[in-house]
């Protein structure tokens, strides 16, 4: 009786189950064949079930299929790979299956905040390398998987060395990160349903909302950051919470806009280099985010 292993189902980058097999050789090139071999053998002893990934490890997945996955080859995090397991989490939602969309619900919002745990400088992660997560499948929630891996791993091509960088953080590094960190998500999380602001005023005000309250929290935690750059950055974030609660307050669509474009223009990420720099923080505008403020 053949019995089927339970997968879990990777959103983000591709993933087969199948193990990796040694096919035979022919006898005209056995340093090339033995070499091969070898390597093929290294690949298989490195292959791990995806329900046992821990936080910290480097893997690749077997194969480039996106889907679900059985098996992965964990390797050192100084060779080159495609992914790192960065937080991990349980699912509580009952003995039924949730279904695909509620699980990625749960897994997008969740792994976000793992994952700043892990790595809080998203400006350092090597260009190209995207949060993604192992999540239960609906076989796999029936044995009774729960987890949820979350990971960054690269579009293209892989990377190397590992990513948890919150461990040698100073603390008015790790301050200003948090508050910072906040502030985008505070942005990006709350985004209206309708395109424009006649459409859904409601919805843009509750989103300028949210981000005015996360800069207030940011600024305040600032206070105790000291350096001249730091100190501009504080004065310019200061005015762009205000602006940003003035949306927040609009009497009318009108009154929004005005409102709204020096609130944004206040936290393009290019005003925050600077003071980055002082802190010791990675400089470079990540490309999506200098992407949204370029116009």
């Amino acid at each position: 009786m053949t019995i089927r292993a339970p997968y879990r189902s990777l959103r983000g980058i591709s993933a087969v189950a199948a193990l990796l097999a040694i096919g035979a050789v022919g006898c005209s090139d056995v340093s090339d064949a033995v070499d091969s071999a070898k390597d093929g053998a290294k690949k298989v002893a490195r292959q791990r079930s995806v329900f046992s990934l821990d936080i910290g490890d480097c893997y690749n997945p077997n194969g480039k299929a996106e889907g679900e996955a059985f098996a992965i080859e964990v390797v050192p995090c100084d060779e080159a790979h495609e992914g790192q397991v960065v937080g991990e989490f349980a699912i509580d939602e009952g003995k039924e299956y949730p279904g695909d969309d509620e699980i990625t619900t749960i897994a997008d919002d969740r792994c976000l905040v793992e994952a700043q745990k892990y790595a809080p400088d998203t400006w350092a992660l090597p260009q190209g390398v995207g949060l993604s997560h192992y999540t239960p499948s609906k076989e796999s929630w029936a044995t009774g998987d729960r987890a949820v891996s979350c990971t960054y791993t690269a579009e293209k091509g892989t990377f190397s060395g590992p990513l948890d960088t919150a461990k040698s953080l100073k603390p008015e590094q790790t301050t200003y990160l948090e508050g910072s960190n906040a502030v985008y998500e505070a942005l990006w999380a709350n985004q209206p349903e309708k395109d424009t602001v006649e459409d859904d005023l409601a919805g843009y005000k509750a989103q300028a909302k949210a981000v005015a309250a996360a800069l207030d929290a940011h600024v305040k935690g600032m206070d105790g950051i000291e350096g001249t750059e730091v100190g501009k950055l504080h004065a310019t974030l200061t005015k762009a919470a205000g602006n940003w609660g003035k949306a927040a307050d609009a009497a009318d669509a009108d009154a929004f806009y005005i409102a709204y474009e020096p609130a944004f223009t206040g936290i393009d990420p290019n005003k925050s280099v600077a003071a980055r720099k002082e802190l010791g923080l990675a400089t470079t505008v990540p490309a999506d985010e200098a992407e949204v403020w370029a116009g």
